[in-house]
């Protein structure tokens, strides 16, 4: 029985491969127009740089960013407008000359092979383009190809946006320059044909007329692109770094020593080498919504449910967290790395009340554990900067009187240079830790949690040590806080409650971890249990204030009536684990209480991240139907673009993370000690099958149901203890498995 049930599932897994390969391409009929790049073009990118694909015949754009480019530094006066803003590189246009008579158009974006392509016919000739952005490579490389020979004939224009020099370097163009801060930066693009000519117009090199490359009569020309800035993460060196033109020109020269089929295939095999970590499959959809362009199939599936494009939107997360944040990188902000402009919404900047962290989410379930190391590099370089910041808030001055001595605080904003702006978020801090201790619950690694992890943690402990007051009834709360972004600030908001209980919570597990600090892991366990704890309140709701709200100036607050876009208190249900349906089943459906009544109303101001967020916090309070109709939500005109970027609006990417992290606790939780199956699997989804989900404790795990229910489960030990606990509705059961083993168990358990 047990061998039938491994080949059994081993079949399901490899259909959903061959599924995944096959339907995880966004398409389209027409280009992405100009006015509306970011919700129009394709993404790709490599982790450091990115690029915008619009597509058109006779004119493509493509918008290049590196994700370093930042005005702005150290900002000491916490003002938001002089805090800096990520900025865009330039755009580079190739024109093709007679473009005429265009007919079957389509773009479209590979998300099984992170590769764009662009393919039409103008007057009889089959034209075809592919981009791809390598991380091996470290290039942006596009291949412009005609079925007819001497068919490509136009110019190539770099545009850089910051008043570059832009110099002619052989076959190419050389553009750099200093931004306002100091920050050097430099791009070069360079042309290889085959047949025909290439040459730079006429001109002066270093000026304007320099900047444009015309071919003619070529049988194909291939582009590459490469960028980059002085940037370090080195807060003594005030983040500057080496001159990027050296690292640039070799990279470019290697690059241009190699095929674009051997770049191509390189990029592949690096790319899938994370992206086929997973495979989904929701349930078929039908052929008729197959049949239809990704912008006409999405606002069907916000009416209709379209599996298929569920699994595709889980996917494309996980692309784009790849494109945008590999290690040796700075973290996604809250463009992911495309930015179209240098005035970007919020400054492009890192939010420290939710966004950043949701971008973040779905890393470690997900299967993309080295996609976290950005946030964690970036953070650790900016303490130096955020510790001095705070040493002089008087926002932070002890019950004596006295500055902050330890640790650090973050505001609402902060850039990539020690610099922040807007309010002190107070607790950002220990929500910041939860990643750290995140990153070591997944996958168990002892040299992170001692080396990375324990020190912040503790660091942040004795922040909250010094800055906790205590009530007379001697409960802890976190004086003068506030529940983001949404009414007043008062003692003890569950918000910040929740987040100080996470941080105490988990540094003591990590304390027990290392053997290490039990004294001072007892003072903290002591704190964590005179914390104040969220309250119920008078219709049942989770108090989002340590009192119910009487407040005239906001009447809405604490009542049936309040669908403000953040639930900031139910913190503690996801992605804390304070609140949980087994463990305090009466604040879990306090906190139900509190979502259902925030509602979905299209005149409220709830936003795509938010119907994320509403996704994870559903599943983890195991309501599948409404998990999935906020899953829904995320299909319709007002809640993503056409090129299925999250709209706030403006666009904004951290809705895409929130999304695959809310699908994959809809399928797996394993937050209480257990590995919960299936905990959230909606009617929507009667048959299908994962492979690849990642649980705390360093397990893989694939599923597969049928009728909607499991049908087999495969759990592989990575790196774990090997005693693992199973939950899939009211079955339980232990299993021990040893280190890289696996085991496939049947519906029963068993």
């Amino acid at each position: 029985m047990k061998f039938k049930l491994v080949i059994s599932l081993f079949a399901v897994l490899a259909y959903v491969a061959q599924l995944s390969a096959a339907d995880l391409t966004l398409w389209y009929q027409q280009p992405a127009s100009d006015k509306k790049p970011m919700d129009e073009a394709l993404p790709i990118g490599n982790g450091r740089m990115g690029g915008l694909i619009f597509g058109a015949p006779e004119r493509e754009r493509i918008i290049v960013n590196e994700d370093s480019l930042w005005t702005g530094g150290e900002n000491p006066s916490g003002n938001y407008d002089t805090m800096g803003a990520y900025q865009v590189l330039g755009n580079v246009f190739v024109k093709f000359e007679g473009t005429t008579n265009v007919t079957d158009y389509r773009r479209d974006l590979d998300l099984a092979t992170a590769l764009a392509h662009v393919s039409y016919i103008a007057n009889g000739t089959q034209f075809e383009r592919e981009f791809l952005c390598s991380h091996p490579a470290g290039v942006l490389a596009a291949r412009f190809t005609a079925n007819k020979k001497a068919a490509c004939t136009g110019s190539i224009e770099l545009q850089d946006t910051h008043d570059a020099k832009i110099s002619a370097d052989g076959q190419g163009l050389v553009a750099s320059g200093t931004l306002s801060n100091g920050m050097k930066f430099e791009w070069q693009l360079r042309v290889l044909n085959q047949g025909g000519s290439v040459k730079l117009t006429p001109g002066i090199a270093g000026q304007a007329d320099a900047a444009q490359i015309k071919f003619a009569g070529c049988n194909s020309l291939t582009l590459l692109i490469v960028a980059g800035t002085d940037y370090a993460f080195d807060y003594a060196s005030h983040f500057h770094g080496t001159d990027p033109h050296a690292v640039l020109t070799k990279r470019m020269d290697a690059a241009a020593k190699k095929s674009f089929a051997v770049l191509k295939r390189d990029h592949i095999k690096d790319y899938q080498a994370m992206f086929n970590r997973m495979a989904v499959d929701f349930s078929k959809s039908t052929t008729a919504q197959t049949k239809l362009p990704t912008d006409q199939r999405k606002l069907k599936a916000f009416k209709t449910v379209d599996p298929g494009l569920e699994a595709l939107l889980f996917q494309y997360g996980r692309y784009l967290l790849i494109a945008c944040s590999r290690p040796g990188g700075l973290p996604a902000n809250l463009q992911g790395l495309w930015n179209d402009n240098n005035s970007p919404a919020w400054h492009s900047d890192y939010h420290a009340n939710i966004n950043i962290q949701m971008n973040y989410w779905p890393a470690e379930p997900a299967n993309l554990t080295e996609c976290a190391e950005p946030f964690f590099d970036l953070v650790n370089s900016q303490l130096p900067a955020w510790r001095k910041a705070t040493a002089k808030a008087k926002e932070f001055k002890t019950a004596d009187g006295q500055f902050a001595k330890r640790g650090f605080a973050i505001r609402t904003s902060h850039n990539i240079t020690g610099g922040m702006g807007w309010r002190w978020d107070n607790t950002a801090n220990a929500w910041y830790c939860l990643h750290y201790w995140e990153h070591f619950a997944f996958d168990r690694d002892t040299n992170f949690l001692r080396q990375t992890a324990y020190p912040i943690m503790k660091e942040t402990c004795e922040f909250w040590q010094d800055q906790l007051k205590t009530l007379p009834d001697g409960k802890l709360v976190v004086p003068d806080a506030w529940s983001p972004e949404h009414g007043p600030s008062e003692d003890g908001v569950s918000y910040s409650q929740e987040i100080v209980w996470n941080l105490f919570n988990n540094f003591v597990q990590a304390a027990d971890v290392l053997g290490t600090d039990q004294e001072y892991r007892g003072q903290v366990a002591a704190m964590r249990d005179h914390l104040a704890t969220p309250g119920i309140g008078s219709w049942g709701q989770l108090l989002e204030w340590m009192h119910e709200q009487h407040n005239p100036k906001y009447p809405e607050l604490d009542t049936p009536n309040d669908h403000h876009r953040h639930t900031s208190h139910l913190f503690a249900v996801y992605p804390g684990d304070q609140i949980s349906v087994t463990k305090t089943p009466a604040l879990a459906a306090a906190a139900k209480v509190t979502l259902d009544a925030r509602g979905i109303a299209a005149d409220s101001d709830v936003r795509e991240w938010s119907f994320a967020w509403r996704t994870a916090l559903y599943a983890r309070l195991h309501d599948a139907e409404k998990a999935h109709l906020m899953l829904q939500q995320l299909f319709s005109a007002r809640n993503t673009c056409p090129n299925l970027f999250g709209l706030h609006p403006p666009m904004q990417i951290d809705g895409n993370f929130g999304i695959t992290a809310g699908i994959a606790e809809m399928l797996l939780q394993s937050q209480t000690g257990e590995i919960e199956l299936l905990p959230a699997l909606p009617t929507e989804w009667p048959a299908g099958a994962v492979s690849g989900l990642r649980a705390r404790g360093d397990y893989e795990v694939n599923l597969s149901w049928t009728d909607g229910k499991l049908s087999s489960v495969t759990v592989k030990n990575i790196n774990g203890s090997g005693h693992v606990k199973l939950r899939y509705g009211d079955l339980t059961t232990e299993i021990e498995l040893k280190r890289g083993d696996q085991r496939t168990l049947n519906a029963h358990l068993q």
